[in-house]
């Protein structure tokens, strides 16, 4: 029963991003539609096709290798400035830019004269390259606020739940010895059940603002006032320690910061749109950083796929991860029934987040890429018309199809390795 339930809920997973990129797609389509874009086809998928069927001007359909989607829109190319397909050029860049203008054009005829990509106004450039990642944007948020509105997230509290003993090394557990340096929370008295209302003065919002303050505060004095039987007490200032603890950017590092041996009591909160949306935008800055560390790695878990090491637990993993993650989820005993649902779905919030993100970025085929393509045709114009120069035209992105071809192979390369990775050794949330 345990292997049909994982099963379902991986096989389950997988088909709600399936249709979270369908979505993604549908955010270019609609507005290329009313913007009167030639839109010659939409798909999921890649590869060869299982069905599709014809409206209009555009064929709809499904691909056999269900790992992405797209919507064709004629003219992403323009032609060049004198109005060719083709340059006298023999490089091998010009050439790339030149053959995919030529089969660009196969699709034009003279009635689509308007209805092209690149003659659109940038900001409808913008608005429908943007649509696909704004979308995932939409969804993750709507999921993520069902979670929080319906059955709330689990938070750290300003109540202590536990005060460590003694200073130990990230990760280690063992009992104490009279060896090991006594932490600054027992040297000043705190206690479990104590709530801590100020430190250093600043009066306390959050367990995060807490932490920021002690990881900031180093080796200085540390003045902390707590709520003990409903009456304020100041406790005894005490410097706090500098030892290793773990990045906040990324897990899998250890950084030198403050420390002071105390840890939070946890409750289930619920909350509204705006606790969503400060969410979403820690997430975000979370995320970004992965993304900055991406390429590294990609390559550090081929690396280590190769010689047998340990896989990082923090790092990057595949679609077929997350599914697989998903059926963990819904397999472990150390979930409540509520918490296996909240946290499946927390997943798939997340999921569409960092897809929305990750589509931002400014390179080509991504479509931040197209993005600053409009951006800049957009700057390039206003500058000229502040400097009472002519017009300089349409940004010319078929000379950054060799960027393109890069990135979209090491997308290809890396999706590769972390699904061999996630089949192989895949990351385990629960042991």
């Amino acid at each position: 029963m345990e292997l049909v339930v994982f099963v379902v809920a991986a096989l389950g997973f997988f088909a709600l991003i399936m249709v979270s990129i369908a979505l993604h797609e549908v955010g270019h389509l609609v507005p290329a539609k009313l913007f009167g874009v030639k839109v010659t086809q939409y798909f999921t998928g890649f590869g060869r096709t299982l069905w599709s069927t014809r409206r209009g001007e555009t064929e709809y359909g499904v691909k056999a290798i269900p790992l992405g989607g797209f919507v064709r829109m004629v003219g992403m190319f323009p032609p060049r400035p004198d109005g060719t397909l083709r340059s006298s050029s023999s490089g091998l860049f010009s050439s790339l830019a030149d053959s995919a203008r030529e089969a660009e054009y196969e699709q034009v005829t003279p009635a689509d004269d308007g209805r092209l990509f690149y003659q659109k106004p940038v900001w409808q450039k913008l608005v429908i390259m943007a649509g696909g990642p704004v979308m995932n944007l939409l969804l993750a948020f709507l999921i993520l606020l069902g979670v929080t509105g319906l059955y709330g997230v689990v938070r750290p509290q300003l109540t202590v739940a536990a005060v460590s003993e003694c200073v130990l090394a990230v990760g280690e557990q063992r009992a104490c010895t009279d060896a090991d340096p006594t932490t600054p929370a027992k040297k000043m008295g705190l206690l479990p059940g104590d709530r801590i209302i100020s430190f250093n003065g600043v009066v306390l919002h959050s367990w995060e603002q807490l932490s920021e303050l002690i990881r900031d505060n180093g080796a200085a004095p540390a003045t902390v006032v707590v709520e003990r039987g409903g009456q304020p007490l100041p406790l005894p200032p005490v410097a706090t320690t500098v030892t290793g603890v773990v990045d906040e950017w990324n897990p899998s590092r250890t950084v030198e910061a403050g420390f002071l041996g105390v840890s939070p009591s946890y409750e289930r909160v619920r909350g509204g749109p705006v606790t969503v949306l400060s969410d979403m935008a820690e997430m975000t800055a979370l995320s970004l950083h992965a993304l900055a560390r991406f390429p590294v790695s990609v390559y550090t878990t081929a690396a280590d796929l190769v010689t047998g090491a340990d896989r990082d637990p923090n790092g990057p993993i595949s679609i077929v991860g997350a599914s697989r993650t998903a059926g963990d989820v819904a397999t472990t005993p150390m979930l409540t029934a509520g918490e296996k649902v909240s946290t499946w779905f927390t997943l798939l919030g997340s999921v569409n987040l960092f897809v929305a993100l990750f589509n931002f970025v400014p390179l080509l085929p991504l479509d931040g890429g197209h993005i600053a393509g409009a951006l800049w045709e957009g700057l390039r114009r206003w500058l000229a018309r502040v400097r009472g120069r002519r017009d300089p035209g349409h940004v010319d992105t078929a000379r950054l199809l060799p960027v393109a071809y890069l990135v979209g192979g090491f997308i290809a390369v890396s999706g590769v390795v972390l699904i061999l990775a996630d089949l192989i050794d895949p990351i385990r949330l629960f042991g």
